[in-house]
């Protein structure tokens, strides 16, 4: 018998989302349009592959365990001090060690019903208990989330903005507020994972010594390297120096450390990615209005998509399309699951998309 530690064994196994091989290999063939893990079909950027690619033949070598050269780097890009900032296993392993470093098995953390569940995932983990607030207007409620904070004593908010799964954002002077609102000792997790294709007013504007506020980025989606996993976390330097009590000192590989590095300094890169998802973000919206349905407003590299049905429905259209060759995903929780959740992608694939989605629509 294998003896797991009480926490583990209390929980059941699951995973918070099912990979696309997996599906891949449940159906026995791989999917024509990947479009439902919110990746980067632009791919990153030539001097990233060209930088990784010569860094091959050293990867016989342990990364830099203070990934030195990339987080001088982030600090520079974002004016900030090295100090402030800490790189990891993409946002979910930083997550995973912040919720080990703050919470204790019994303490409360709030987030959103619907809202990102490896985040979830990592709490019941450290034996963390989730309180939940709705969404309102199909975007993350603030005011709720500072409520439920008060009434619970929470140790860690969370929040993204933008939001996923529903491509929703607030501006960043309602974050700002947040901060003033926030009860005392909690800390607020600002998820800015899709930062890069939002508009300017939705970046708050927030000192990095904050000490109510840890900001969470990636590489994984504007950067298009989802497969290096890479992310960093910019905080206040007692709680960045935190990380170094819990985080795996070298899991951030070499090849990814300098594939990152390239991609933040190729500007021009990212900007042609951003121009390619705000047309594959209005084409995504025209193939859905051609097949009655809504696309809503969105500031990420993806579309949530009004079905005007139920989550029932949402559900068989998602299952049809996979069986058609077609990966979408869909929001788990109600009255969010009556969308479907579209990424952006190459004109290849949302050509598949545009051909297929009548002939499913035409069987429901």
């Amino acid at each position: 018998m294998v003896r797991l530690a009480p926490i583990a064994a209390s929980l059941p196994a699951t995973v918070p989302f099912v990979g696309p091989e997996t599906l891949e290999r449940q159906a026995g063939r791989p999917f024509a349009a990947r479009l439902g893990a919110n990746e980067n079909g632009f791919g990153p950027s030539p001097r990233a592959v060209a930088a990784m690619q010569a860094a091959v033949p050293d990867v016989w070598k342990y990364g830099d365990s203070l990934s030195f050269d990339l987080t001088r780097a982030l600090a520079a890009h974002h004016g900030i001090r090295p100090g402030n900032i800490i790189v990891g296993e993409g946002i979910d392993g930083l997550l995973g060690l912040l919720v080990r470093l703050t919470v204790a098995p019994g303490d409360v953390v709030v987030t959103s019903d619907g809202a990102y569940p490896t985040f979830n995932f990592h709490v019941a983990g450290f034996g963390g208990v989730l309180d939940k607030v709705p969404y309102r207007n199909d975007a993350e409620d603030p005011q709720a989330l500072l409520d439920r904070a008060h009434q619970t004593g929470a140790k860690l908010v969370y929040l993204a903005n933008p939001d996923n799964p529903m491509g929703s954002w607030h501006d960043g002077a309602v974050i700002e507020a947040m901060l003033d609102l926030l009860p005392d000792g909690a800390l607020l997790v600002l998820d800015e994972a899709y930062a890069e294709f939002a508009p300017a007013s939705a970046i708050p504007d927030i000192a990095a010594d904050d000490p109510r506020v840890i900001r969470m980025r990636t590489f994984s989606k504007a950067h298009g390297m989802a497969g290096a996993r890479v992310g960093y976390a910019i905080g206040h330097p007692d709680l960045i120096a935190a990380f170094d009590r819990v985080r795996n000192h070298f899991g951030v590989n070499r090849i990814s450390q300098i594939g990152a590095l390239a991609a933040l300094q190729d500007g021009d890169w990212l900007a042609q990615v951003l121009a390619r998802v705000d047309a594959a973000r209005q084409r995504i919206a025209g193939i859905a209005a051609e097949n009655g349905m809504a696309a809503l407003p969105s500031a990420t590299n993806f579309v949530a998509v009004d079905t005007g049905r139920d989550g029932a429905f949402a559900r068989h259209l998602v299952d049809a399309l996979a069986a058609q060759g077609v990966f979408i995903r869909m929001p788990g929780v109600a009255p969010l699951n009556r969308c479907i959740r579209i990424s952006c992608a190459p004109d290849p694939e949302l050509d598949i998309l545009a051909q297929v989605l009548p002939q499913v629509m035409s069987t429901l």
